[in-house]
């Protein structure tokens, strides 16, 4: 590998180019305390800084190129065999791309060219010397998939669906409720394997959280939720229906012959290295069977309290009360607002051997070793209370139920909690006072309330404004006084190819954390209203999440109409 030239620490560049400060950095390097994350990371995470600085910096730091996709250096020239000497399955896993080859040196774009088990790695595959060329992470993504094109077999194959319309891999619309086995013939078939394959695939490639193929009278729609919006993709032929289900059902095992009620199954594969769970249901429509996949992607960012998005004061709070050794912890927002993903980092981060956790789940999304998990089946009596009161005789230190749905779930999670344990739930409530509310108006007593409850948090995830697209703009006196910011100038979304036009790509976290000190405990046990609760916890330090929305957008992390349309404003 090409020696590179080594200075001062990024932080303390970042600082003399005047992208940082001291205390920026100090806060960032204190999140990064007991993790091997790297600052660049952190600081990006925490909005102090940008990709493009970091990418910037690193170059000057390390003495060696900088590369953008504006600058044409990231494209490198197809038909001279950099995709044969470096694949594109190493290239995605890996987050690198040949760009040239002179004699016996391979250059290669990078986003960490300080990552020397990857160059090595890379040196051994291509058997030369790695010349590296830092970029950013966007820029590369999207040079990767320009460059090996892969986005283009999923058109490539339902574009043949069309032209295969009477071959044997699709059915004709009579006999799609008549011969299974030629239902299921036609599922295992090359072509419907890879167009399911490839779908599933491309979902992934573009960070979709869920699948949606339905039929309707003369077409077949495909759709992909990317960053919580449905975004329609071109569908295959529609003759191609019920093999591509029955395809999903054979690899859920479900019964392909049962269409008239709804099922629910699972599988799992690993794509690009990453081991990823989906979970399948589906469900009788007068035009046939609907097929959602959640695609569920166990990420060790998505692990971890401190790349959940809190901010600093609020993570220390959180990761204050998940070490308590009893209480109750509640996680509240509406379907879709991270909540799971929440809790599964709260009991990663305390999981251990020296302590016994019990789960009850519908569905259990992610799989987490050294934990007891079990699936809840109302069917057949195994309900959330009832699974409760099992954990009570299976010697539990920290228990989580999936949701509080009623009364009795309630009385057992406060009655767990009050006899030392740590009881983490979930609630559906617009912010973290109406969690209290909630929980009385099911019957649950004040008192008890106040003495059990430790901490609440609310969240949303808001769609993030694609960095290479956002606009900068000077917002009106009446935005500045509606959205209380002082900022000169502010960021919306514009759209490029990069983000599908929208302007947005991936999201960030915003949270309401409450912790529930002397003075919220004797307004609980008062049984005040959620307002009054509100206004006490803004008093203690609470930050709202409206509040919490601005800051992100004040950071040109998202925009104002993003927040506007998510979060209720502050009355």
């Amino acid at each position: 590998m090409v020696m590179l030239k080594t200075m001062e620490k990024l932080g303390e560049l970042l600082i003399k180019s005047r992208l940082i400060t001291e205390e920026q950095l100090l806060k960032a390097l204190e999140v990064q305390r007991g993790t091997r994350r790297r600052i660049g990371e952190i600081l990006v995470e925490l909005g102090l800084t940008t990709e493009l600085d970091i990418a910037t910096a690193l170059s000057k730091q390390l003495g060696i190129p900088f590369a953008s996709q504006a600058s044409g250096l990231l494209s490198p020239p197809k038909g001279e065999g950099l995709d044969q000497l470096v694949s594109e399955e190493f290239a995605r896993q890996h987050l690198v791309l040949p760009l040239s080859r002179t004699l016996n040196t391979l250059t290669v774009a990078c986003v960490n060219p300080l990552d020397l088990i990857t160059m090595d790695s890379l040196s051994r595959v291509v058997h030369c010397e790695v010349n590296p060329v830092v970029t950013t992470k966007a820029d590369l993504e999207h040079a990767i998939e320009r460059f090996y094109g892969s986005d283009s077999m999923l058109k490539e194959a339902i574009g043949q669906s069309y032209e295969l319309i009477d071959s044997q891999a699709a059915l004709p619309p009579a006999e799609q409720t008549l011969d299974l086995d030629r239902l299921k013939q036609a599922a295992e078939e090359a072509p419907v394997i890879r167009l399911v394959d490839l779908i599933l695939r491309q979902a992934i490639k573009d960070r979709a959280s869920d699948i949606h193929i339905e039929p309707f009278k003369d077409h077949l729609n495909l759709r992909y939720r990317i960053d919580g919006v449905l975004c329609k993709i071109p569908p295959p032929a529609q003759s191609y229906h019920a093999a591509i289900i029955s395809r999903v059902k054979i690899l859920s095992k479900l019964d392909i012959a049962q269409k008239r009620l709804p099922q629910d199954g699972a599988f799992s594969t690993t794509m690009e290295g990453r081991p990823i769970d989906f979970r399948v249901s589906t469900v009788p429509s007068v035009n046939g069977e609907k097929v959602v996949i959640r695609i569920l992607s166990k990420s060790e960012e998505l692990m971890d309290v401190g790349r959940l998005g809190f901010s600093p004061d609020a993570a220390a709070a959180v990761r204050r009360a998940i070490r308590e050794p009893y209480g109750l912890i509640l996680i509240t927002g509406p379907t879709g607002s991270g909540k799971s993903t929440t809790l599964y980092a709260a009991l990663n981060e305390i999981n251990s051997p020296q302590k016994n956790i019990l789960t009850i789940e519908d569905p259990v999304e992610y799989r987490l070793d050294g934990i007891t998990q079990i699936q809840a089946q109302p069917a057949i009596g195994l309900t959330f209370a009832a699974g409760l009161r099992a954990f009570m005789r299976q010697d539990p230190d920290i228990i989580m139920v999936g949701e509080t749905r009623d009364l009795e779930t309630a009385e057992i999670c406060l009655r767990a909690a009050l006899t030392g344990h740590l009881v983490f739930s979930t609630l559906h409530t617009n912010d973290a006072p109406s969690a209290v509310s909630r929980l009385i108006d099911i019957g649950i007593a004040p008192y008890l309330l106040s003495s059990t409850i430790t901490l609440i948090v609310a969240q949303r995830l808001l769609r993030r404004l694609c960095e290479r697209c956002k606009a900068a703009y000077e917002p009106l006196p009446e935005i500045r006084e509606r959205f209380h910011v002082t900022e000169d100038l502010l960021y919306k979304a514009a759209g490029c190819e990069s983000c599908v036009k929208t302007g947005y790509r991936g999201r960030v976290g915003i949270y309401e954390v409450m912790t529930v000190g002397r003075a919220l405990r004797e307004a609980m046990a008062k049984g005040l209203p959620a307002h009054a609760l509100k206004e006490a916890a803004v008093a203690d330090g609470m930050s709202t999440l409206w509040d919490e929305g601005v800051k992100k957008a004040r950071e040109g992390l998202t925009s104002l109409e993003e927040l506007e349309s998510t979060v209720l404003l502050d009355r």
